[in-house]
């Protein structure tokens, strides 16, 4: 399933068309944010370029001068202070070098780290922004990969590549400036080469640029699919589907080897082409030095620069697989930061302080694929303020879907929802949610303690009311079981609970909302007859008086709500209490026989 996904995502098209140009005008707001912090590098870089470059040319002295005067002077009336003080100097050169290259580095890092965390927050908060029909489209693996493999990318480009690419270009032109100076005739020579080199570079660049784009989708394909596989882990075993998941992990990592491949060749060749051309531009400068007769610390000045010369090169060229990364990283995020929520904000928002009145879907049409293969068909139904509304039906009518869309999960094609007469569109997303609470079938909990999962760590949730909303729903007894009691880890997904555990810290969460319209989404169908009972009562209670919406496979939790709504193909087709839906014989009654065509009940005689 994720290759398919990987293979239909329309984004792949909008990542190769992005030019390196264009992502990187994207990135410049945020160099353009520390600038001083870029320019205090580029100082130290300057520096440390010029006292790279005075090295060498204290080492042509020493030859030139300092040991060619005492080659005609007997040992034993030799005088070396001269070459103590340069040695000495060049010692004390490279130890400023080092220090200050240190200095640029820790800065560097820093401006990287600060960086990549602006744009880790910024992409967070546009993932945030999106609807759920992006997370429908997109496996967990490959947003993971776009907030952390990719922004690390940019950490990198930004920390070795921006700086450093300038300083090698003040190198290179110190290094050329320096050897024009002492024998332009060669250094002339020497700078023919600069073409071939400039043009291996270009082709490395053509031949490998679309591939690293590649290397970034495949490596992304790889953490979405052992992500899968890993949350999977238990019905892979006790399914004994092993040998599919290496299957899959194998094909997964194979793809990305291919490409990787590729361009570790491409690295290899071209490093290698560079590397013979710095010894034949060495041979030269040895066969025309004597042809120029250059004395001998000449020759061993331009030996030494074109050592230092091909430095840059290979950092250009290394720089330019992680300038070639961070892109393919950048093309991805701002790909992804250019997507648009398909619900908007209103520009005029409505207040709305609260259910008063009562909720209302009115023709309502829906379909996830925005084409004809409508989930709902023209639903319609009031909800009365304070009034319990069940939805019944079988698997696949639209139950879910009526509370996705009250929540404004997503937005109906045809039709509106209203509260209280206010289209919901006309509300604030965040103001609207805060008047819901749900319950789901399946249980989220996340890291931290009991009372952070209940309160969600709202300023406004105190521990009272979280010790009160455990009370409600009967989960306090065996919190306080624990030896932390509500200061109690929750490890991985809750599973240091069982699942009615599970359940009833749901019920507190969302009673400690204190919320104007309860949603229970097959609420108690993971907790045992006996929990069930436990807890109705309570439900009871707290759904007194409160607007709530039920949904439930189980009819038994539903039968004394106000009214039960039957979906059917997306349709309701049936609409009244319990008793009035029993007594017409029609599909509500054919399911609450069948259901309990084995079973005795007691069903509430005032229903």
């Amino acid at each position: 399933m994720t290759s398919a996904l990987y293979e239909d995502d329309t984004t792949d098209i909008q990542e190769k068309e992005l030019k390196p140009r264009e992502a990187f005008r994207k990135l410049l707001p945020f160099l353009y944010r520390h600038w001083k912090k870029l320019a205090v590098c580029l100082v130290l870089l300057v520096v440390v370029t010029g006292l790279s470059l005075l090295w060498p040319v204290l080492v042509k002295r020493g030859i030139d001068v300092s040991i060619a005067q005492q080659l005609d002077v007997p040992v034993e009336l030799r005088d070396y202070t001269d070459l103590i003080v340069l040695g000495l100097s060049i010692v004390l050169i490279q130890l400023a070098i080092i220090v200050l290259q240190y200095l640029q580095y820790v800065k560097l890092e820093i401006v990287g780290q600060d960086i990549m965390l602006e744009l880790k927050q910024k992409l967070f908060n546009h993932i945030l922004s999106l609807d759920i029909s992006f997370f429908d489209r997109n496996p967990v693996g490959r947003v993971m990969a776009r907030i952390e493999s990719d922004t690390e990318s940019l950490r990198l480009l930004f920390t070795n590549t921006a700086v450093l690419v300038v300083g090698d270009l003040l190198l290179m032109i110190g290094l050329y400036s320096v050897m024009f100076y002492h024998e332009w005739q060669l250094a002339l020579v020497l700078l023919l080469f600069a073409p071939v080199l400039a043009g291996l570079i270009y082709v490395f660049h053509r031949l490998t640029t679309h591939r690293f784009i590649e290397v970034r989708k495949r490596m992304a394909e790889v953490t979405a699919s052992l992500t899968e596989l890993i949350q999977g882990m238990s019905i892979i075993q006790i399914f004994h589907r092993g040998q599919y998941a290496r299957r899959k992990a194998y094909r997964a990592s194979e793809a990305k080897f291919s490409e990787d491949s590729y361009v570790n060749i491409a690295i290899c060749i071209f490093f290698n082409v560079v590397f013979f051309l710095e010894y034949v531009k060495i041979g030269l400068v040895l066969l025309m030095g004597g042809v120029l007769g250059l004395s001998a610390g000449t020759i061993v000045l331009f030996i030494l620069l074109i050592w230092k010369e091909f430095d840059p090169i290979y950092r250009v060229a290394d720089q330019l697989g992680n300038f070639q990364k961070g892109i393919a990283g950048a093309t991805r995020i701002f790909t992804l930061m250019n997507v648009r929520p398909k619900l908007f904000e209103p520009l005029r928002p409505v207040a709305w302080s609260g259910l008063h009145r009562g909720i209302r879907f009115e023709d309502v049409w829906f379909s996830y694929t925005d084409n004809d293969d409508w989930v709902l068909k023209g639903v319609s139904f009031d909800i009365p303020v304070g009034k319990r509304v069940a939805l019944a039906g079988v698997t696949g009518g639209g139950k879910t879907t009526v509370i996705s869309l009250l929540l404004r999960l997503y937005d109906p094609q045809r039709g509106r929802i209203t509260v209280d007469g206010t289209d919901l569109r006309d509300i604030r997303t965040e103001e609207l949610r805060r008047h819901f609470a749900l319950v789901l079938q399946d249980i989220v909990l996340f890291p931290g303690d009991i009372a952070a999962n209940i309160g969600l760590e709202a300023d406004d949730i105190s521990m009272d009311r979280i010790r009160q909303s455990a009370v409600t729903v009967a989960a306090d007894p065996f919190i306080r079981e624990l030896p932390r009691q509500y200061r109690t880890e929750v490890s991985e997904k809750g599973l240091n609970f069982s699942r009615g555990e599970r359940q009833l810290l749901s019920f507190a969460r969302a009673l400690a909302v204190n919320p104007d319209v309860l949603i229970l989404d097959e609420a108690t169908s993971s907790v045992d007859p006996a929990t069930e009972r436990t807890i109705q009562n309570s439900l009871n209670k707290l759904m007194e008086g409160r607007t709530s919406l039920v949904i439930a496979h189980r009819l038994a939790t539903i039968l004394d709500a106000d009214q039960i709504l039957v979906l059917r193909h997306g349709e309701v087709v049936e609409r009244g209490t319990h008793t009035e839906l029993i007594l017409k014989n029609g599909y509500y009654s054919k399911l609450f026989h069948l259901q309990f065509k084995n079973s005795l009940i007691e069903v509430n005689p005032n229903a």
